[in-house]
């Protein structure tokens, strides 16, 4: 594949990591990432990023359980995201390329204990300080320039999005609301 294709699929994965966070629903900033997380992966891939490809792979599926959080009783065990912390450790052995490996381990992990409190406040909070700048150093580093812009926008997307729900807006997840409403109808 070409350079200017690669750069491209993370380009197009940059618009699904901006819409996340002007979704003030868990849910759907799950779901949305989901899919930026899979270009990201793939262009990872043929950068030969290797840590950070199976560390996306390895996000796609967290985030995927977490769009189940309320549904799957077994998905809200606290144990949940230690096993996934597990495999995030075995993806940076297995995929060493020295220090530049800790910064996809350390964003990876960070997010994956913050997202099982089920805090929207929470998860921007960590991913602004801790996941997005250890993604775009890494990003730097393995010339993901779509990557490099995705995280660079995220965190400025994160901070409108505290502007916009207000710091206190952002403790409750509207899906939640809704469900809860609908079913007493």
């Amino acid at each position: 594949m070409t350079p200017i294709l690669t750069q491209a699929i993370g380009f197009v994965a940059v618009a699904a990591f901006i819409l996340s966070y002007q979704i003030k629903s868990n849910r759907w900033l799950f779901l949305l990432q989901i899919v930026g997380l899979a270009l990201f992966c793939l262009q990872f891939f043929l950068l030969d990023a290797f840590s950070g490809c199976l560390s996306l792979a390895v996000n796609m599926l967290r985030n995927a359980l977490m769009l189940k959080y309320n549904d799957w009783r077994w998905v809200r065990w606290r144990g949940c995201p230690v096993i996934i912390a597990l495999l995030f450790t075995v993806i940076l052995v297995l995929t060493w390329n020295g220090p530049v490996s800790l910064l996809a381990y350390t964003a990876s992990v960070s997010s994956t204990f913050v997202y099982w409190t089920n805090s929207p406040r929470n998860i921007r909070l960590v991913n602004l300080t801790c996941a997005s700048p250890c993604w775009l150093i890494y990003d730097i580093i393995v010339h993901s320039w779509g990557g490099l812009l995705s995280e660079a926008i995220t965190i400025v997307s994160i901070l409108i999005s505290i502007f916009r729900f207000g710091w206190k807006g952002l403790e409750h997840d509207s899906v939640n609301c809704v469900r809860k409403c609908s079913k007493t109808h």
